[in-house]
């Protein structure tokens, strides 16, 4: 609930009286209350109490070009959110003291959307008049204002006002759709004193709000994206992994090196130079092993190695048995490096 009340100074005794009426003295026996200054949208409101849903954007005129902008509705939801946020009222918007059936539908006018009972959708689906388009004009300003305010993290009864408005129109990408008469107002710039000159040249045109706005919003939005990566300012460069996925699933698919089983995983070289603190060896440098010799492995490189021999030729000769897929003309033999 939100009051507009006229207060009664006394600067003397240092008081302020208020006088807000039986039906919203309730409000001062709940305890504290806020006040807050009333700002532009409402000073030509009357004292009282205030709507929930009163926007005083919606009444500008000025704005309605923004709030029928076909990119404005869809970055808001498109119309179909519009028909979904209808339906909740189940209320007919046409006004007669006739009968109302109790089904609902959405009957789309231009600018937006009206809901209708089944009864008043017979009789006005294929009118096109201007009370109707005030209608679906309301419904259309109401819902997204409504929209605007809760991406924002305001509340439902939160007053939206003009630099808000900007704001969320920058923010998604909408800035070239404000008028010059809203970003005027929303920059509050005075208007530039006249100048009497004698010469053209004398002349210098001021820039208009719209380009400020745009050009405000993109040093908000800019980000400067740093063209060298650390690595370079690093005193020995983090070396890179080569990968390739196609090898690896293919020595997944071989047989065991030592017990000729199907492999289960293509185990990584350990030590030989290869690897590092958290890092792996490079991709071509793998062996296909079973789960269980896989952790025998990594148990005990020493004693495996011993066993079943060592881990860089059996990986030279995985490779080399891969030459069809990786390098159909090896340069050196089976225990020489291979050259893709």
């Amino acid at each position: 609930m939100r009051a507009l009340l006229t207060p009664e100074i006394a600067p003397i005794a240092g008081v302020v009286l208020f006088r807000p009426g039986t039906e919203l003295m309730w409000l001062f026996r709940q305890g504290r209350v806020v006040i807050e200054t009333p700002g532009e949208q409402l000073a030509d409101m009357p004292s009282g109490v205030l709507p929930q849903s009163h926007q005083p954007l919606a009444e500008d005129s000025s704005l309605q070009a923004v709030f029928e902008n076909p990119r404005v509705i869809q970055r808001a939801g498109g119309l179909s959110v519009l028909d979904a946020w209808l339906m909740k009222k189940l209320e007919c918007q046409w006004p007669h003291n006739d009968w109302h059936a109790d089904e609902f539908t959405i009957m789309r006018h231009e600018p937006g959307s009206i809901l209708l009972c089944w009864g008043c959708d017979n009789q006005l689906r294929d009118q096109s008049t201007e009370r109707l388009a005030g209608i679906a004009r309301k419904n259309l300003v109401s819902w997204l204002l409504k929209t605007v305010s809760g991406q924002l993290g305001f509340s439902e009864d939160h007053v939206l006002t003009l630099p808000e408005f900007c704001w969320w129109l920058v923010k998604n990408g909408l800035a070239d759709v404000i008028p010059e008469s809203m970003a005027i107002k929303a920059l509050r710039l005075q208007p530039e004193p006249m100048q009497s000159v004698m010469r053209e040249s004398d002349i210098t045109p001021s820039l208009p709000a719209v380009e400020l706005l745009q050009e405000k919003a993109k040093k908000i939005v800019a980000v400067k994206v740093d063209p060298d990566t650390p690595e370079s300012f690093m005193l020995k460069p983090k070396r890179r992994r080569w990968e390739n996925e196609k090898y690896t699933r293919w020595v997944k698919s071989q047989q065991c090196m030592c017990c000729n089983n199907p492999a289960d995983d293509p185990h990584h070289l350990i030590g030989h130079g290869q690897g590092g603190m958290g890092t792996k060896a490079h991709d071509l440098f793998v062996i296909p092993l079973c789960r269980e010799h896989h952790d025998e492995l990594h148990a005990g490189p020493v004693a495996f190695e011993a066993k079943y021999g060592d881990q860089l030729k059996t990986s030279a000769m995985t490779h080399c048995a891969a030459c069809p897929l990786l390098a159909p003309k090896c340069r050196k033999p089976v225990c020489g490096p291979v050259v893709l």
